[in-house]
């Protein structure tokens, strides 16, 4: 035995008797004495009194033994237990409804996980109905009126034992209370004996005081029992047998395979080993002794397996709250495409898929971190509800943004304002590009419509502009003369001829229709840099150089379609030219107050002219900047029509 029990030894309430002359019963309440300060307390007190541990062991180790087992087998076992409700236990029964919910469960989740990868919602999943359910809640509830009966009829037992028990009592104080007798009433006092050990529970608050008060009177009467040695050697040799046989069953108990239930064994051994009366004094440390090595070992392994199980679910749970974290710590702001959520999703199915191969956590702890966990997968699924109905709305969205756009491309396709079209019909493909995706069963039909449509009109365009595009390479012809013109201008050639001539042929460059747009940049380049040579060879003035500059941009401009940038180029000259006559003005003005007859009144002179002469000179340069646009916003309005 293990000292955990030895608190509900009862209190010894006689001392040994020394006297020589009552040897006998001496011995006898030695051996009571010896009993009950080294073995334990009656087994109502155990039964009644266990430790929540034990209570914990006992369930888990039912739970563990039905783990295995299909709902059909639970629903047949509660069937047996509704018809016997006396032959099992309330852990027994509490591990079946687990093992139902867990593998009902299961069900459920694998059930949801399969909707949620064919594509559904999870707040639109729906609960599979349990066909077993009914039949299970109607056993339990059968059960457990079955079980309030039989506790009802038990309390009422305990109470009857106990008045029982009183009046065994009442019966020895009767036997103690007559000493003359005390030999002859042995045979009475055997018969309360046995009759008060047939007799097992009373109600848990009685349990001591009553044990207390049978002893005081058994020890008061074996102390005025005078027992010939005949039948003292007897009692002796039936109790040796009956010790002996206890002591190897205990150490059986080694060999047996459930632990807990071994423990329990061993509590009802021990019950019995205190019923059973003493042995010869020579003996009674021997057989005590063997009885108490066979219970260290049940003990031992008890509380081994114990601490084992402990120590594997302080590991589950540890597992458990790991896998908790990984799904809290999700970071949602991540997860903004169809993939990510996907791939998110076969995550968290993989955790719980591994949450279900672990085994039970602490029992404190138990429901506490399935609560969190379950919580943490509903916070999951719930965000991603949230997020494809969101995708599901903004399709649903870009799927009329982009059917309007089939729409515009449809009644543009029969269209010959070539230009005009064209330039709807490219801005449309970019609207197009920044329209975000639609339903999948839609994409590939909206795309062939508005694609269609567009190349439709592009190959009408190219049918009636076949003829452009041989103006077009006569343009670029004529263009690459031009450079060459320019590039033959010798270098010792007159400054002022060489001016002229380089102006007469930009004329003629700019005077020069489109050419091939791939070929627009290249010829430009080429010309550009020949151009510049020519300025800098020449020391052409650098107005004429920005002049010629401004020229060709806006040529790109006009060749590129771009009207409405004319236009707004033209209106910042306009203002800058604005602005420069006024500050003009503004010189002009102030020089009429101006005194040169000193010396700095003629420094500040001259700096005003010089900036006025600047303005003047910047002026032109805006004048006919603008008179070079208005000619190409003129030029591309004749060319339309």
């Amino acid at each position: 035995m293990t000292d955990t029990h030895d608190t509900n030894l009862p209190e010894k309430t006689v001392e040994l008797a020394e006297e020589k002359n009552a040897a006998e019963v001496s011995e006898q309440v030695t051996e009571n004495q010896m009993e009950e300060t080294t073995e334990p307390a009656e087994p109502s007190t155990i039964a009644e009194t266990s430790t929540e541990e034990s209570m914990t062991e006992k369930q888990s180790s039912v739970e563990t033994g039905y783990k295995q087992l299909t709902k059909a087998d639970i629903i047949a076992r509660l069937k047996e237990i509704a018809a016997h409700v006396e032959e099992t236990t309330k852990s027994e029964i509490d591990g079946l409804k687990q093992v139902f919910y867990r593998l009902t469960n299961a069900e459920q989740e694998a059930a949801r996980a399969q909707f949620i990868s064919n594509g559904g919602n999870a707040e639109d999943f729906m609960p599979l109905p349990i066909p077993e359910e009914e039949t299970f809640k109607n056993l339990m509830a059968t059960i457990k009126e079955k079980r309030s009966e039989l506790n009802a009829e038990l309390e009422k037992q305990k109470e009857l034992n106990l008045q029982i028990k009183l009046s065994i009592i009442e019966e020895l104080k009767e036997l103690v209370e007559s000493p003359e007798d005390a030999n002859k009433n042995y045979t009475e006092f055997k018969k309360l004996q046995q009759q008060w050990n047939e007799i097992k529970l009373v109600p848990p608050a009685k349990v001591n005081e009553l044990w207390k008060n049978y002893q005081l009177y058994v020890e008061k009467f074996y102390d005025l029992l005078k027992l010939n040695n005949e039948f003292r050697e007897y009692d002796f040799k039936k109790n040796l047998e009956l010790k002996t046989r206890i002591c190897e069953t205990a150490e059986k108990l080694a060999d047996e395979p459930d632990v807990v239930s071994a423990f329990y064994t061993l509590q009802k051994l021990h019950q019995e080993f205190r019923d059973t009366g003493p042995v010869a004094r020579e003996l009674r440390e021997e057989i005590w002794n063997r009885f108490k090595a066979a219970s260290t070992v049940v003990n031992r392994r008890h509380q081994q397996f114990f601490e084992a199980r402990k120590e594997a679910e302080q590991h589950n749970l540890d597992q458990k709250t790991v896998i908790c974290e990984i799904i809290e710590s999700i970071n949602y702001d991540e997860l903004n495409t169809f993939s990510a959520w996907n791939n998110k999703t076969e995550e968290v199915i993989a955790l719980q898929n591994k949450w279900k191969a672990i085994g039970f956590a602490p029992q404190k702890m138990n429901v506490k971190i399935f609560e969190r966990f379950r919580n943490a997968c509903d916070e999951f699924f719930r965000r991603k509800g949230e997020y494809f109905k969101a995708v599901k709305d903004n399709f649903n969205e870009n799927l009329e943004k982009k059917r309007t756009l089939c729409e515009k491309a449809e009644s543009l396709k029969e269209s010959t304002d070539w230009k005009n079209t064209a330039d709807i019909l490219i801005k449309l493909q970019k609207e197009w590009k920044t329209i975000g995706p639609v339903p999948k069963k839609f994409s590939d039909s909206l795309w062939k419509q508005f694609i269609t449509a567009c190349d439709y009109f592009f190959e009408q365009k190219n049918k009636a502009t076949a003829s452009q595009r041989t103006v077009e390479q006569e343009n670029l012809a004529k263009k690459q003369a031009i450079i060459n013109e320019l590039a033959a201008i010798p270098e010792d050639a007159e400054v002022e001829s060489a001016t002229q001539k380089v102006h007469e042929l930009m004329e003629q460059w700019n005077a020069t229709g489109h050419v091939p747009f791939k070929d627009k940049d290249k010829i430009y380049k080429q010309y550009r840099a020949v151009v510049d040579k020519l300025f800098d060879r020449f020391h052409i003035s650098a107005a004429g150089k920005k002049l010629s500059t401004f020229k060709s941009n806006i040529t790109n401009m006009q060749d590129n379609g771009n009207a409405q940038a004319l236009y707004k180029e033209r209106d910042k000259l306009v203002r800058a030219c604005d602005n420069m006559q006024n500050e003009l003005q503004t010189y002009e003005n102030n020089l009429g107050f101006l005194n040169a007859s000193s010396k700095k009144g003629n420094s500040l002179l001259t700096e005003l002219n010089r900036k006025a002469e600047k303005l003047r000179a910047d002026i032109e340069l805006m004048k006919q900047k603008i008179k070079i646009i208005d000619e190409s916003i003129q030029k591309a309005g004749n060319d339309e029509k």
